[in-house]
């Protein structure tokens, strides 16, 4: 793997912390390059991967000639003799129509050989068995394979997993599709986290573990547990080691603290760290880390992203590291980048060798702070729809950069 390691160098008075926009730029190569490995899902746990192959028609669309009205089944010109009628679900059983007869029929039903058009029922008028109006050759009636004829591509790999892309697929006789889609575990550490209920004397409410899911989902990629840990050592790496996701988010072991165990566990399974901190504000205690990647390229190997404890920290942190990994896993595009770059007003403070991260609302064509920007409040991330990243020893003129927030 190409991705180089921390580079050493100082930022922001912290030894080996990275810049933020190289941090970002590491972690979407390390994605890139780790790929994700491509799984057969049933539709249901499908929804937000990418194909990884084409998607081909396994039956026509429609399947069959249906009505695509409620009303009359009709041959030739009218008036027509009524001489059954059709409803969906049940099968013709080989009844065909002569010109001049008609079947009464439900949206959706297969219509008998012959028929030449439907009438719907507010165009048409029945007397005594003969039904008459005005049909047209052809109108309201789904013919077979007019939308998709069996076995055409209708979409192509590397399309996105919507609902939409789930129904069609269902429709052209798909039961499960292969994808692209990272799974994820995620750690919460802390001898102080209460996970429900008022926290007591020194304890503090988890918001991490609820936040993340969404960043996750967001990013392209599906959790599969959020764990709460305390903070020994023996805990975090057995639950390393076990882990059976693509990628392990650590939350709350990523400083350098007495109770702060990840590196030391990544040091022993013999992971390779490519980003040890990041020059960014908040949310300098990032790790970026993998083992086993093939060198081939291949999908495969574990990530390691370790967050900050403190909530606002984490979520910088996570669009600095985990979402570009995780789109790039799949190969999809980054959902925090495209929103361009605006005037910041608002009392904002600029570091001198750390970029920083401010939440902002967009008002007439600017990025407005909305304050509440400390480590551990998330009340600003709720109010805005971005935040904007200050370069080191931005002068407070000119545009910046903003990152869409999940």
């Amino acid at each position: 793997m190409d991705i180089p390691v921390t580079d050493g160098s100082v930022c922001g008075g912290h030894q080996g912390a990275t810049s933020w926009a190289r941090a970002r730029e590491r972690a979407r190569l390390l994605g890139e390059e780790s790929g994700s490995p491509v799984r057969e899902l049933p539709l249901g746990r499908a929804l937000g991967g990418v194909l990884a192959g084409d998607l081909r028609a396994l039956v026509g669309l429609p399947a069959f000639d249906a009505s695509a009205m409620d009303g009359f089944a009709v041959a030739g010109p009218g008036p027509w003799g009524l001489v059954g009628t059709q409803l969906a679900g049940v099968p013709v059983a080989g009844l065909s129509l002569g010109a001049g007869e008609a079947v009464e029929i439900a949206t959706g039903a297969r219509v008998p050989k012959g028929t030449e058009a439907v009438l719907p029922y507010e165009l048409a008028e029945v007397v005594e068995g003969r039904v008459r109006g005005e049909a047209l050759p052809g109108r309201h009636v789904r013919w077979s394979g007019e939308e998709t004829a069996p076995g055409e591509t209708v979409l192509a790999a590397g399309t996105e997993v919507t609902p939409a892309v789930l129904g069609l697929a269902a429709s052209l006789g798909h039961d499960a599709l292969s994808v692209r889609l990272p799974t994820v575990t995620v750690l919460v550490t802390g001898d102080e986290i209460a996970t429900n209920g008022l926290p007591g004397e020194g304890v503090v409410r988890d918001a991490i573990g609820p936040l993340l899911p969404g960043v996750v989902s967001w990013a392209g990629a599906r959790l599969e547990r959020v764990r709460t840990l305390g903070d020994g050592y023996e805990d975090l790496a057995e639950a390393l080691t076990t882990a059976r996701s693509d990628v392990v988010v650590v939350c709350g072991s990523s400083s350098k603290g007495p109770a702060d165990h990840l590196r030391g566990v990544l040091g022993a399974m013999g992971a390779r760290t490519v980003v040890d901190g990041v020059a960014c504000r908040p949310g300098h205690p990032q790790l970026l880390a993998h083992v086993d990647v093939p060198a081939d390229g291949s999908a495969g190997g574990t990530l390691f992203v370790g967050l900050p404890g403190n909530p606002n920290a984490a979520l910088v942190a996570s669009l600095t590291l985990l979402v570009p990994l995780l789109s790039a896993m799949s190969g999809r595009p980054d959902p925090s980048l495209g929103l361009g770059r605006f005037p910041l007003v608002g009392q904002v403070r600029a570091r001198p060798d750390d970029a920083c991260l401010v939440a902002v609302r967009l008002r007439e064509g600017r990025a407005e702070a909305v304050g509440h920007d400390r480590p551990g409040s998330l009340r600003g991330a709720a109010l805005a729809e971005a935040y904007a990243v200050l370069p080191p020893g931005w002068d407070g003129t000119g545009e910046v950069e903003l990152l869409r927030l999940p």
